[in-house]
């Protein structure tokens, strides 16, 4: 992990997380210039590297400040950006949107001195350059990003199943006060991909809830190729976001996505991803969006808790998969065996008894 690589001031935010493998290496670059992103660039060259020309990049015009060299060894790159939150009450015949959060907007805090390079994680914390409600006068929105070397499981909820291939990002919302008496939030989350990647948003559900309790669906933003051939990246999530720093089953937000749109944009105001795809790259690349809404019943969790946490794996490739655990296992097995089991003792007693009936009569002849 390196923080603002070949730059002495902490005034802006990029984060270089660089993951190599047997025959290749994965770039993750983070930043909060502009609009909160990350590119994802895969490179078959175990020797690929991250170059950045800083004078660019801060300029008006950053397109071309941001490769990988060698070029050519570049197999595949997306991005993902948080361009916007919005907030609205839902009454009974309407709904009230406030003024909505341009992050692009906001002021960041120094990530280094978040920075933890042994547990791999960073965050981005900011609030808006210009708050006229005081909302944010004792909050605060971040990006959490964890890094990952191995195959796993989260500990906390909603405990995601993680590989070698992927990274973590949490969206947190603490202590901002709402705008009105039952405010719920949306983040829009931007893709760039390109052309011939086509962005898809699976459901999954299952009846085994041990990791994450009560909580069914898991939902994919998968990028394959337009033929269905493969998975480059994907976006996945728990249906679902918590109002506590320690998050419990009772902690619960419903988290609903909001239709994946293919939007005919120009790229997100984000310098680093102007600065790597370029100015004009429209007719090459193509700009999707998805919401992904919070709130429960009239917002309460989040008015009472004034806490809100939703956790989103991304990485390269298929998406992890979950298998039923060892737990639900033994229960269906005991659920189904134990039936299964009286039944062939309930046979066995029959037969037994069968087998030991007599007559007191002889016959007559």
């Amino acid at each position: 992990m390196q923080y603002n690589p070949g730059w002495n001031s902490s005034s802006v935010n990029l984060l270089h997380v660089r993951a190599v493998g047997p025959a290749d290496t994965l770039h993750f670059i983070w930043s909060s210039i502009g609009a909160p992103a990350v590119l994802l660039v895969v490179s078959g060259s175990r020797n690929s590297t991250l170059g950045i020309d800083w004078t660019r990049l801060l300029s008006p015009a950053p397109a071309g400040a941001v490769w990988i060299d060698p070029p050519s060894s570049v197999i595949y790159s997306t991005a993902v950006v948080f361009t916007k939150v919005f907030e609205y009450s839902e009454a009974k015949t309407e709904e009230l949107f406030y003024p909505t959060y341009d992050l692009s907007d906001f002021s960041w805090d120094s990530v280094n001195r978040t920075l933890n390079h042994t547990a791999l994680t960073a965050e981005f914390t900011g609030i808006p350059a210009a708050d006229p409600s005081g909302s944010f006068s004792n909050g605060s929105l971040a990006f959490r990003v964890t890094a990952y070397e191995a195959s796993s499981r989260d500990g906390p909820l909603p405990s995601l199943l993680h590989t070698a291939n992927s990274s973590k990002v949490e969206f947190v919302l603490a202590g901002v006060a709402p705008r009105g008496n039952s405010s719920r939030f949306v983040l829009e989350v931007a893709t760039v991909e390109e052309t011939g990647v086509a962005q898809k948003l699976r459901s999954t559900r299952s009846i085994d809830d041990e990791y994450t309790p009560t909580i069914f669906e898991t939902l994919s933003l998968v990028a394959e190729s337009r033929n269905g051939s493969s998975a480059r990246s994907f976006l996945q999530w728990k249906a679902t976001a918590y109002g506590s720093p320690s998050p419990r089953r009772e902690d619960n937000i419903q988290c609903r996505s909001r239709g994946l749109q293919a939007a005919n944009w120009t790229l997100p105001v984000s310098s680093i991803v102007r600065a790597y795809f370029g100015e004009g790259a429209g007719s090459t690349y193509t700009v999707s969006a998805i919401n992904i809404s919070f709130g429960g019943e009239d917002g309460k969790v989040y008015q009472e808790k004034r806490y809100l946490s939703w956790s989103v794996l991304l990485g390269f490739g298929q998406p992890p998969q979950d298998t039923f655990s060892p737990l639900v296992i033994s229960i269906m097995a005991v659920a189904l065996g134990t039936p299964l089991l009286m039944l062939l003792v309930g046979s066995c007693a029959l037969l037994f008894t069968q087998g030991k009936r007599y007559s007191d009569y002889e016959p007559i002849n």
